[in-house]
């Protein structure tokens, strides 16, 4: 089964400096039916001004992942890690006992775009820490593990049952991915129009998929999208 979340369709805030599309319920935004899906809490499309950012916050038991689009993302946290991420690059921050960050644009002249991803982790209480990778090229044309349970295969290593794999198409091409028994998934359209088993999506659309054993995904022109392989519902 395949449901599909129109980008359009998702909560939205502007405050000038942030222009931000939420998948689900986020902040001052609440729909009962989309509250998360799994482990998976949060996937807030963000667009933040030249100058702009989020100033110094905390975030305790959460795995947030940062994956940049276009622009630059300064980040900065309590533990005295900085940097700035970049497009191809994938940050993880395990909050665990508790972090404050701040995330600004890096540059004063051109915005910042980037996906925000919250993962409910499922050990509590673990040390924070920090890691970033350039992935780049090796997305290109296939699906990419950049972020696991176990780290394997070079990917960035969360506290969560969940594979993340991230994928840059050109136009006809096609990748295809299997589930093992039980497991969910969710495909979020960063960039281009992707076809998944015959449906068509859009940047900012997001798609649930259960009872599926086989997904095939399809560019239509160039494409970049996050797919979420995840554990089963309890």
């Amino acid at each position: 089964m395949l449901t599909i979340r129109r980008g359009n369709d998702r909560g939205h805030v502007n405050m000038g400096w942030l222009d931000s599309h939420h998948s689900f319920s986020f902040g001052h935004y609440h729909d009962p039916n989309f509250m998360g899906f799994g482990p998976l809490r949060v996937i807030n499309e963000d667009r933040v001004s030249p100058g702009g950012g989020f100033a110094p916050h905390g975030h305790a038991n959460m795995e947030i992942i940062s994956y940049v689009l276009s622009g630059g993302l300064a980040h900065k946290d309590s533990l005295g890690t900085g940097a700035t991420i970049v497009p191809g690059e994938v940050q993880r921050m395990s909050a665990g006992t508790g972090i404050r960050h701040s995330e600004f644009n890096a540059s004063e002249a051109d915005p910042v775009h980037f996906l925000q991803i919250w993962l409910l982790p499922d050990t509590q209480n673990v040390a924070p820490s920090y890691e970033q990778k350039a992935f780049d090229d090796e997305r290109n044309g296939r699906l990419r593990l950049v972020a696991s349970k176990t780290g394997r295969d070079g990917s960035l290593k969360i506290h969560q049952d969940t594979d993340l794999f991230a994928s840059v198409l050109q136009d006809g091409d096609a990748v295809e991915h299997s589930f093992a028994a039980g497991r969910r998934g969710w495909l979020q359209v960063a960039r281009g129009t992707v076809t998944v088993n015959g449906e068509t999506l859009e940047a900012g659309d997001g798609a649930a998929m259960a009872e599926l054993e086989t997904v095939t995904l399809t560019a239509n022109g160039e494409a970049e999208f996050l797919l979420f392989d995840l554990p089963p519902a309890h």
